[in-house]
Formats: C-alpha cells, structure tokens, sequence
C-alpha cells in the first residue's frame, strides 16, 4: 500500500477482457511448439520454430490453420515426421485440441515440417519470425 501512494496514476493500456497483448496466431504457434516440446524433450525443441503461414476463419465450416515447423536439420525432419508420419499427426492432434479449447471452436490444422539451415543465425528469418525489435 505505502508504494501504491507514490505511484502515478496513468490510462489503461489495454482493455479489461484483453488476456495479452499477443494475437491468435502467436498463441496457436506456440501450443504447436509447446507439443514438440512435450514430445521430444532434449531431443530438437531448441531447433525448432511454428509460422502460422494461413489463418482463416470460416463461416459454418473448421477454421482453417496452416503452420510451418522449422527445422535445421534433415534428420530433425525425418525425427518430427515420424514413421508413416505418426509423429507430425501425434503433434497436430495435440496441438488442434489445444487450439480448439483456446479459440473456443473447432480447426483444421495443416501441418509441414521444412529444412531451414541455420536459421537461428540468420537475420532475415529470426526478424520474419518476431524476433527483431525492428
């Protein structure tokens, strides 16, 4: 209470049912990502990266949601797709029931895994990714 007397009184800077200053498609890439984190552990997660590419909302049908996982490997791939591809639809179930439950109605979540060497190094990724303040 005693730092509450001294602090300033200043406009709202979000409204009051705002729950973050992040959009949908942050959240949905990162129930994505937080899946191959709960899936493989040590094994990729930090060589990995969600862009939502495709967000569309439609009107009496599932929205639709498409996503790229980076990788910087081949063999990265290979791990996340999985044999008969059991892992990458493992991650889309998952992942879709997260989402739906968040977004409160139901998605189709297309899912593709890409190569992208080195892309925690590269400048023009990391900013096409959010990771620049620029």
């Amino acid at each position: 209470k005693l730092i509450l007397h001294y602090l300033p009184e200043h406009p709202k800077y979000y409204p009051d049912d705002a729950l973050s200053d992040r959009n949908e498609r942050f959240f949905v890439s990162e129930f994505i990502r937080e899946k191959i984190f709960l899936f493989y552990e040590d094994e990729i997660p930090y060589s990995t990266e969600v862009a939502i590419l495709d967000f569309k909302e439609r009107e009496g049908r599932k929205d639709y949601i498409e996503a790229e996982i980076y990788v910087e490997k081949e063999s990265q791939r290979k791990i996340l797709i999985g044999k008969g591809g059991a892992g990458i639809k493992n991650i889309g179930a998952a992942a879709r029931k997260e989402i739906e439950a968040f977004l409160e109605r139901e998605v189709f979540l297309d899912l593709r895994v890409k190569v992208k060497e080195n892309w925690r190094k590269n400048e023009n990724m990391l900013r096409s990714l959010g990771y620049s303040d620029d």
